[in-house]
C-alpha cells in the first residue's frame, strides 16, 4: 500500500471517514497501535518543503489569502507531481508524491520548485526556505475553521504566542519514508528519534524571528519546543522498544485540539483524547466517533510521527543548495542498514539533545563529533547527481557552520530587510 502526502487541512476530515462511536479509550488504543504503522519494506520517500511568500517590493507586507489562491491558480502543472497549499500564515507548500528512492524524490521537487517559483516570480512574489520568518509578526491569513480553533485552542492554553508563531511563522522540510519489517520497527523509530538534535544542528536555518535576532541556531525548533510536550514533544516511552503502544499512549493523553460540529470548534480546556473516550467528558454532548480520533491525530505533532509510514518532522526549511543533500543524508542514515548501525553509534550521546541543537547546533563539540560522522557516511554513498550539494554540506559541517550562520552574516551586512528581500529573488 502506497503511502500518501496531504496537507494537515485535508487528512482524515470527519466527513470521508466512519462515524462510529468509540467505546473506550482501550478501544481507541487498539486502533491506533495497529494502524500506526504499516509491515513492508524501505525505500519510497515523499518530500514536502514550506517556503515563506514575500511582496519582492515591500518585505513586511504578507500576501492575503485571495493573492496566494489566485497565484497558485495560475501555476502550471508541476513535473513532479506535487500538490500546492498553503500555511495559516500564507507559507506555500508542496507536497510530493512517494518516489521509489531519495534521488528521485529530490528530483521531482526540485523541478517542482523551479515551476513553482517562476510562477510566483511573475505575480510579484518570491519563495523564501528559511525555518522562521525573519521580519513579519505572526498573522494568519489562511481562513481555514481549522486554523482559527487552533488559534483559540493555543490562547486557551497560555501559549498563544508561540502557537501563532509556529502555525505563521515557521516552515519546514519534512521527509516521509516507508516504516519498513515489522520487527524492525522499534530500532527505525528509537534512530529516527536519535537523529534529531544532529540533523537540527546540520540544518539549523532560523536564526531570527519577526526582526529580531533569537540567540538559536533553530528558532523554529526553539518555538515548537515552547508548546506542550503532549502535543509537540518525541512520542518515545522509557525504552522504545513498541513504538505503537508509545504512539497509543501519547495520542491518549494529549489534549483534544478541536471538535467538528460539524464545523471545527476548540476545545479551551484540558481534556485528554483518553477521558472524552471513555466518557468521563462528553465534547459536543457525544462521545468520539472514529474519524474525531483520526482527525485528533493530524493535530498531534511530535518530531517523528507514525502515519503508516514515519513523517521526519524536525528540519527547518533550508536553501536551495543543501536541502537535497540533508534529505539524502537523512534518507541513507536510515535506509541503509551499515548506515543506520553508524549512525546509531555515532549519535548516542547527544540523542535527547534536542535544545542544545537548536540554540548551539555545531558549537557544540558532540553535536560537531556526531554530524561529521554522518556527514562523511552519506557522502560516501551519494551519487554523482548530488555530488555539488552534498559537498557544500560538508565543508559546512566541518567548519561547524550550518545554514543559519550564512544567514546571519547577510543580515547583519545587509540589514534584516534587504537581506530576505535579496533571498525572495533568488539573489542569495
Amino acid at each position: 500500500m502506497t503511502f500518501a502526502i496531504t496537507s494537515e487541512v485535508d487528512d482524515a476530515h470527519p466527513s470521508h471517514a466512519a462515524t462510529a462511536e468509540l467505546t473506550s479509550a482501550y478501544s481507541a488504543a487498539l486502533h491506533i497501535g495497529e494502524s500506526c504503522l504499516e509491515d513492508g519494506p524501505v525505500g519510497r520517500v515523499g518530500l514536502e518543503i514550506e517556503a515563506h511568500c514575500f511582496d519582492l517590493t515591500d518585505p513586511m507586507r504578507r500576501p492575503d489569502w485571495a493573492e496566494l489562491t489566485d497565484t497558485i491558480a495560475d501555476v502550471p502543472p508541476l513535473p513532479g507531481g506535487s500538490a500546492i497549499t498553503v500555511e495559516p500564515g500564507g507559507a506555500v507548500e508542496l507536497s510530493g508524491p512517494p518516489m521509489d528512492d531519495p534521488v528521485a524524490a529530490i528530483a521531482a521537487m526540485t523541478a517542482d520548485r523551479a515551476v513553482l517559483r517562476s510562477a510566483f516570480a511573475q505575480a510579484g512574489l518570491g519563495l523564501v526556505l528559511l525555518g522562521a520568518d525573519p521580519l513579519r509578526p505572526a498573522k494568519r491569513v489562511n481562513p481555514g475553521d481549522r486554523y482559527r480553533a487552533m488559534e483559540q485552542f493555543f490562547t486557551a492554553s497560555q501559549t498563544g504566542d508561540a502557537g501563532a508563531a509556529m502555525m505563521t511563522s515557521t516552515a519546514s522540510v519534512q521527509v516521509n519514508l516507508d516504516a519498513g519489517p515489522q520487527d524492525g520497527w522499534a530500532a527505525r523509530v528509537r534512530l529516527a528519534h536519535a537523529l534529531g538534535p544532529t540533523m537540527i544542528a546540520i540544518a539549523a536555518n532560523s536564526p531570527l524571528l519577526g526582526g529580531q535576532f533569537t540567540g538559536w541556531r533553530s528558532t523554529r525548533q526553539r518555538v515548537w519546543s515552547q508548546l506542550d510536550s503532549a502535543r509537540c514533544g518525541p512520542i518515545l516511552g522509557v525504552n522504545g522498544d513498541d513504538p505503537a503502544s508509545d504512539w497509543a499512549r501519547y495520542a491518549l493523553k494529549a489534549p483534544v485540539m478541536l471538535v467538528h460540529n460539524p464545523d471545527a470548534t476548540p476545545v479551551t480546556d484540558w481534556v485528554p483524547f483518553a477521558d472524552w473516550a471513555d466518557g468521563r467528558v462528553l465534547l459536543g454532548g457525544r462521545r468520539p466517533t472514529h474519524a474525531d480520533l483520526e482527525y485528533h491525530l493530524t493535530t498531534l505533532f511530535p518530531p517523528v510521527r507514525p502515519r503508516r509510514w514515519l513523517e521526519i518532522r524536525y528540519l527547518d526549511s533550508l536553501p536551495e543548495a543543501v536541502w537535497p543533500a540533508v534529505v539524502f543524508t537523512l534518507v541513507t542514515l536510515l535506509d541503509d542498514p551499515v548506515a543506520a548501525d553508524i549512525a546509531a553509534e555515532a549519535t548516542e550521546a547527544v540523542a535527547t539533545a534536542w535544545d542544545r541543537a537548536a540554540q548551539i547546533g555545531l558549537g557544540d563539540r558532540r553535536l560537531h563529533e556526531a554530524a561529521t560522522r554522518c556527514m562523511q557516511i552519506a557522502a560516501e554513498r551519494a551519487p554523482a547527481d548530488l555530488e555539488e550539494s552534498m559537498q557544500q554540506l560538508v565543508r559546512t559541517v566541518e567548519k561547524g557552520r550550518c545554514p543559519a550562520d550564512d544567514f546571519s552574516d547577510r543580515a547583519v551586512k545587509y540589514g534584516i530587510g534587504t537581506a530576505t528581500t535579496r533571498l525572495a529573488q533568488g539573489e542569495l
